[in-house]
Parts: structure tokens; C-alpha cells; sequence
């Protein structure tokens, strides 16, 4: 099996944990809506039937009053009225028996019922003056008060049942809560542990071929990397003993088994898929290998001025990079990820290309030259791709329920549907808080999707700085205040107006206030400056918290890196995406902070001119 399956396959785990997780999610979410359906099927229809009779009831008393008070044909029409509808509202509570003594009870509303019209019926007969008002208090309206009290025992039944209900359906969702957990931590760790494991057993072959090439490097010639591997990993062990056996017969062999040694080893480098370029100490190339004079067309013919004139711009400059990290003496040059590929297109076939640089060393352990790998990472660059795809998605699908649940939080906030308790209200509050995070995260993985794509665009224009940091200012009052910190911001005349994309930079400005207003304790301040430079404009957020250590400082700006130690609800990727677009102006970015003595995060944005009175 090639390599490139291989790393498909080691990903499969993880996929397939996070497809189980949903399935189980959905089926969980599914259930809970089953068990919310109960209480509306058994018991609401009998509330609604007992309301409706107690309702009937009192329009037939009240038109019999009106029979008392002399209204003889209105108050007969409005007590026959009720009846009807009485008698349609306890059909349907008599075939919607649902709770233990419900049945008695509704036995019993249909006897005080039929006493209750039976009485109607005689005073309705013998409606006429004083006796009818007797009738009426001394016999009618006890008999209608029995009728709306065993309507309330059938009220309360089902009200009761209701309560009860409604706790069972929440000791559910307790515990359905406790299994998603369960389900998500169990999916994610088999998904991981089966993904590190095949990880593993597909660079356990290059550990191998690692600990080989040390002992050569030691002296060693007798070595030999023992890989039983069918995909590229197994082609390069098999060319590196070859490799290893000509070096032997080196150590062994007189010039002409020299040379022959010395084509065995070109035919090895020849053999390796991806380009290799080797330098001497100033810079010239002295050895290739066949991928790299096809690929890029570099040879040794060529005299050392222009061995890398026809290569890519980007590709030379990433070569030069990595050649004269190693020549300053900081050793082996390795890319800190896939952002460092440099994208070259060669016969109308993309690719990308990621350098990495090794020092060569001569026989007296002195620096002799620089090899050049370009290693093809086209297929992991996709598989990359595709992770940012993944994320960008899941960002995207959470952000319409979160903000449903996040409407539904503020309706019940403003009590649009019913009073809160304070406490109630307290609760509520902690979900907006939390609802308001989890959007901010979804909005930073979003935007950090566009710039991985390209498809962030930065409109510029000459905008007044002061109104746009008195803008960001504003937005984080009101958490500045709740934390009891002071934020203020000074823009000096000498700067008044840049050239900026204003969006842009309010967002970097708001990321950076935000981190400040995160790591600093009550009572300290935070403060945004502006400064013009030549050519450029320089803006810094700086505050009085709890700094970083050194050690970390060239970690902040990378992707869902956060400090030890601290804390705070942030997603990881503010400095990120203001790193990002930074650069994406031109420009550049950067801390200086002590531990204990507050942070100043800066960056530069590069001006087309700069003007004190253009306007905007």
C-alpha cells in the first residue's frame, strides 16, 4: 500500500469516531423529544377539558341568575348554551383516562353533573319569582359548586401528574447529558488512540531508517535499516542500504571501487521521489538528484550565479531561507508546518513544496555544506486542507442553533413568557455568557477558515484612527468596567488619518484588547496607541497584566496555542487571525512582555503615503 493511503487510513478513525458521535447525538436528541411529548399527550387535553367545563358550568350559573333577576328568555338560552359543550368536554375527559384515581374522579363528575342537571331541569320547569331565587340558592348553585370542585380534583390530578412528569423528563436529560458525555469522550479517545496507533506503524519505518543513518553517521557501515514495507517508506530503506553497502565498500576499496561507490550513491539520491540540492559554503550548487533537475530544472552545469535563476521566486527564496538558517550555525532547518509550502505550478501541474536543510559536515567535523530537501507534500497539504474544511463546516452548522438558543436565552432573559426567579435570571445569564463565548470561538474559526483559504479580501481606504479606536473602545466597555480595568486610547495628530482596511483593523484591535482584558487583574489598565513611522503606520495595545513568560513568546501567534497556567475563554486563534492579516497587508507583528510586568502586542502596517489632513 502506497504511503499516501496510508495516511488516509490513519484518519479514518477519527472520521468514523466523529460519524458515531453524531448518529448517537441525534439519537439521544431524539429520545429526550419523545419523553418531552408525554406530558402534552396524556395529561394537557384533561386540563384543557376540565377548564372547559368549570367555564360551562359558571355560564349556565350565571344564566340562571339572570333567570333569577327576571331575564327569563336570555338567561334559559345561555344555561341551555353550556350544556352542549359540557357534555362534548367530558366526553373527551372520559376517553382520556390516564392517571391512577382519575377514573373515580371523572365517575364522580358525571353523577354531580346529572344531579346538577336535574336540578336545572326543575328550576328551569318552575322558573317563576321568589321561588325560583330560592331554588336557585338552595339547592342549583350547591349542586353546580359540587360539579366545578370534583372538575378541579380532575384539574389537579392531572396538574400534579404534569409536575411529576416534568421532573422525570429532567432526571432524563440528566442522564442523557451524563451519556453524551460519555459517548463523546469514549468516541473521541478510540478515534484518537486507533489514529495514533496506525500513525505509528507507518513512521515506525522512518525511526528505523533514522537510528540507521545515525550509526552510519557514527561510523557504522555495517548497519542496515530493516524495513519490510511495500509503499515509498520501503523504497527509500531499500536504496539507503544500497547506499550503506557502497559506503562500506568505500571504507574498503581502492579509487576505482571509489567511484563506482560514489555512482550507486547518485543512483540512490536519483532513485528518491522528491528534489534534493546540495551547496557548498558559498552558495553553489555541487550536487543534484534527477527529481530535482526534471522538477525544477536545476543542474551543476550552470555556473553558481545563476544554478537557481530559473526556479520560482518563492521557491528560491524559501531555498535561500533554509540554507542560511543552517550556514548561521542553528542547525538542521525544519518548517514549523504546511504554512512554510511553497506552491509552484510546473507544466500546468500544482504543487507544493516544503524545504527542509541539513548541514554537511567533512571529515574534521566542520561545516561543509548545506543539502536541500523539497519535500512534495501536495497530498498532506490537502489532508490539511480538508481538516480546515472540516472545522470550517462544523463552525458554520453550529452557528444557526447557537444562535436560536441564544434568541431563546434573551426571550426568557426579558421575560416575554413568564416571570423569573433571581435565581432563574442567574442561570439564564451564565447560558448568554456562555452562548456569547461559543460565538465568538465559531466567528474566529470562521474567519480563520477565510484567511487558510484565500478568501479574505482587504478593501483599503483612508480612515480617521481616533473615531475607529474610540469604536473598539466602546465595544469593550462594558466588559472593561464589569472587570474594573480603564481602557483608553491615543491616536497624536502626527497620525490622525492611514491608509487601512477599517474592519480589518478594528478586528485585530478588538482581538487584542480582548486578550489584554483576559490576562489582566481588577484595577489594572489597558491602553491603545497609535505612532507614525517612516512609511508606515505602528499600533499598540499594552496593558498592565500578568505578562509572558519569554520562553512562550514565540508561540502566541500560532494557532490554539494558549500559555500555561493562564486562563481564560478564549478560542486560541485571535493572535492567529491578526498575525494573518497583518502579514496579508505587508506588514509585521510582535510582542514585548516580562512575566508579572504586562504585555505590549504591536504591529506595522505599511503606508502608501501618509497625509495629516487627507480625508476619508
Amino acid at each position: 500500500m502506497k504511503l499516501r493511503n496510508k495516511l488516509f487510513l490513519a484518519q479514518a478513525p477519527m472520521v468514523l469516531a466523529l460519524v458515531t458521535l453524531g448518529v448517537v447525538a441525534a439519537t439521544t436528541v431524539a429520545k429526550l423529544g419523545q419523553h418531552s411529548q408525554i406530558i402534552l399527550k396524556d395529561n394537557y387535553r384533561s386540563i384543557l377539558a376540565a377548564e372547559r367545563m368549570k367555564e360551562a358550568v359558571e355560564r349556565m350559573d350565571y344564566g340562571t341568575l339572570l333567570i333569577v333577576g327576571g331575564h327569563l328568555a336570555e338567561g334559559r338560552d345561555m344555561a341551555e348554551a353550556g350544556r352542549p359543550r359540557f357534555e362534548s368536554e367530558l366526553y373527551v375527559q372520559e376517553h382520556n383516562i390516564t392517571e391512577p384515581g382519575e377514573a373515580e374522579a371523572t365517575a364522580l363528575l358525571r353523577r354531580r353533573w346529572q344531579n346538577y342537571l336535574g336540578a336545572l331541569d326543575g328550576f328551569l320547569r318552575a322558573a317563576q319569582g321568589q321561588s325560583s331565587a330560592d331554588a336557585y340558592f338552595q339547592d342549583l348553585l350547591p349542586r353546580s359548586k359540587d360539579v366545578k370542585e370534583q372538575a378541579d380534583v380532575i384539574l389537579t390530578i392531572n396538574q400534579e401528574a404534569m409536575v411529576d412528569k416534568s421532573e422525570e423528563v429532567r432526571r432524563h436529560s440528566q442522564g442523557m447529558e451524563a451519556f453524551m458525555l460519555t459517548a463523546t469522550v469514549l468516541a473521541v479517545l478510540a478515534g484518537l488512540i486507533a489514529s495514533v496507533v496506525l500513525l505509528s506503524r507507518i513512521i515506525r519505518p522512518l525511526t528505523v531508517l533514522s537510528q540507521a543513518a545515525r550509526r552510519i553517521g557514527q561510523g557504522d557501515f555495517a548497519v542496515r535499516a530493516q524495513v519490510d514495507s511495500g509503499d515509498e517508506i520501503g523504497a527509500l530503506a531499500q536504496e539507503f542500504n544500497a547506499m550503506a553497502d557502497g559506503l562500506e565498500r568505500y571504507r574498503k576499496s581502492s579509487l576505482g571501487e571509489l567511484l563506482r561507490t560514489q555512482h550507486t550513491a547518485s543512483a540512490a539520491m536519483d532513485s528518491l521521489p522528491d528534489p534534493i540540492v546540495s551547496f557548498n559554503l558559498t552558495g553553489e550548487v555541487i550536487n543534484v538528484n534527477q527529481a530535482a533537475e526534471q522538477a525544477l530544472g536545476i543542474g551543476t552545469e550552470s555556473s553558481p550565479s545563476d544554478s537557481l535563476a530559473n526556479l520560482d521566486p518563492a521557491l528560491r527564496a524559501a531555498m535561500t531561507r533554509a540554507r542560511t538558517h543552517v550556514l548561521e550555525g542553528k542547525g538542521s532547518y525544519i518548517p514549523k508546518g504546511f504554512e512554510e509550502a511553497v506552491r509552484v505550478s510546473l507544466g500546468g501541474v500544482e504543487s507544493y513544496y516544503l524545504p527542509l536543510a541539513s548541514p554537511v559536515y567533512g571529515e574534521t567535523d566542520n561545516l561543509a555544506g548545506v543539502t536541500v530537501v523539497l519535500r512534495d507534500v501536495g497530498v498532506l497539504r490537502k489532508l490539511d486542507d480538508m481538516s480546515a474544511d472540516l472545522v470550517a463546516t462544523f463552525a458554520h452548522e453550529f452557528r444557526t442553533p447557537l444562535t436560536s438558543l441564544h434568541m431563546a436565552i434573551h426571550v426568557c432573559l426579558e421575560q416575554l413568557v413568564g416571570s423569573l426567579t433571581d435565581k432563574q435570571q442567574e442561570l439564564l445569564l451564565a447560558a448568554r455568557e456562555e452562548c456569547e463565548r461559543l460565538q465568538a470561538m465559531i466567528n474566529d474559526l470562521l474567519d480563520m477558515a477565510r484567511i487558510q483559504s484565500g478568501r479574505i479580501e482587504l478593501a483599503g481606504r483612508y480612515v480617521e484612527l481616533g473615531p475607529l479606536v474610540e469604536t473598539v473602545i466602546e465595544q469593550r466597555r462594558l466588559l472593561v468596567e464589569e472587570k474594573g480595568l480603564t481602557l483608553s486610547g491615543r491616536v497624536p495628530k502626527e497620525c490622525r488619518v492611514a491608509y487601512v482596511d477599517p474592519d480589518r483593523l478594528a478586528l485585530i484591535l478588538s482581538n487584542l484588547v480582548g486578550n489584554a482584558i483576559r490576562h489582566t487583574p481588577p484595577g489594572g489598565s489597558i491602553e491603545i496607541r497609535a505612532k507614525a513611522e517612516a512609511g508606515a503606520v505602528r499600533f499598540e495595545v499594552s496593558d498592565t497584566g500578568v505578562g509572558i513568560s519569554q520562553e512562550y513568546q514565540d508561540q502566541v501567534f500560532e494557532k490554539f496555542f494558549r500559555v500555561p497556567g493562564q486562563t481564560g475563554g478564549s478560542s486560541g486563534l485571535g493572535l492567529t487571525i491578526a498575525k494573518n492579516i497583518v502579514e496579508a497587508w505587508g506588514g509585521r507583528i510582535g510582542l514585548e512582555s516580562q512575566e508579572g510586568q504586562g504585555s505590549t502586542f504591536w504591529f506595522v502596517i505599511p503606508q502608501p503615503k501618509i497625509e495629516a489632513n487627507k480625508p476619508h
